[in-house]
């Protein structure tokens, strides 16, 4: 007789997604909804869950990602020419749920803009039936979840412009009751902002940049802050972020070590980009 052994679950791996529907939450921001089989195994850990999206070039019925028996795409995903394979983009799971017949839908909320990249077009003119690729989580505690407070945490502050507000409505949603936060919030138009669930003590600052209200360290820098023992969590365009991190080190003497802060995106560079400055940084 012999024994099977059940593969190892590996974080993160290849799904297949299809668009179910879409829908405008306001001026900047587009919610898809997906499911299909290829999702079957997905599993979001909440918060802050980031996943990799594969996006097809204009003209390509789906987004090119060659697969090999054993899993692995990599290297000759790599290898294409970049007008061939597929865009790959970092985006929020907003939402992970169970329909009534055991399938698995995700939402993801795209920011909009006129001048945006690939992701924003494809999302403008995306249609139920529509299939994507995405590099997410197989087990829900993933190294892609960031948002994580400490045990010993008092009360929490959230910064995010409009591309880092799924994340953090996620998280407000995650947090537990009666938990005290400080949160900003991020937008270019008035209509942007979105009706809120949380259990958390959470004061919630809309900064519409339309109404010409004070943004990012501005309306921090301003702010008189909780007593106690904190934990922060600041995502958004990547100068804001830097800048409100050193005001909350350097200037409020918070512990480096409780904040968490994120670069969504730079101005002026694409996502392609900014992993090249990675890269070369780390080399």
């Amino acid at each position: 007789m012999t024994t099977s052994v059940a593969p190892p679950i590996t974080p993160f791996r290849l799904f297949g997604l299809t668009v179910l529907r879409t829908r405008r939450l306001g001026p900047s921001m587009l919610r898809v909804t997906f499911g299909g089989p290829g999702l079957d195994g997905f599993a979001a850990g909440g918060r802050d869950q980031s996943l990799s999206l594969f996006l097809p070039h204009p003209g390509q019925p789906e987004p090119v990602v060659p697969v090999d028996d054993e899993g692995n795409w990599f290297a000759a995903w790599r290898a294409l020419p970049d007008n061939v394979r597929a865009v790959m983009r970092s985006y929020t799971v907003r939402t992970q749920r169970r329909t009534h017949d055991g399938a698995t839908e995700i939402d993801i909320d795209f920011a909009l803009h006129e001048d945006g990249g690939p992701a924003c077009r494809w999302a403008a003119a995306a249609s139920p039936g529509d299939p994507l690729k995405a590099l997410g989580p197989a087990i829900e505690d993933n190294t892609a979840v960031r948002f994580r407070p400490p045990q010993d945490t008092d009360w929490v502050l959230i910064w995010a412009d409009e591309t880092a507000l799924p994340a953090a409505s996620a998280a407000l949603e995650w947090l537990p009751s009666g938990m005290k936060a400080r949160v900003w919030l991020e937008v270019q138009h008035t209509e942007d902002r979105q009706a809120l669930n949380t259990a958390a003590r959470a004061r919630i600052t809309w900064l519409v940049r339309d109404e010409g209200a004070p943004v990012g360290l501005e309306a921090v820098r301003a702010a008189e802050l909780p007593e106690g023992t904190p934990y922060v969590w600041i995502a958004g365009e990547s100068s804001q972020v830097r800048a409100l991190r050193r005001h909350l080190v350097q200037e409020r003497r918070l512990d480096r070590r409780r904040v968490t802060f994120v670069g969504y995106w730079r101005r002026g560079m694409s996502e392609e980009q900014l992993r090249e400055a990675a890269a070369t940084a780390d080399a």
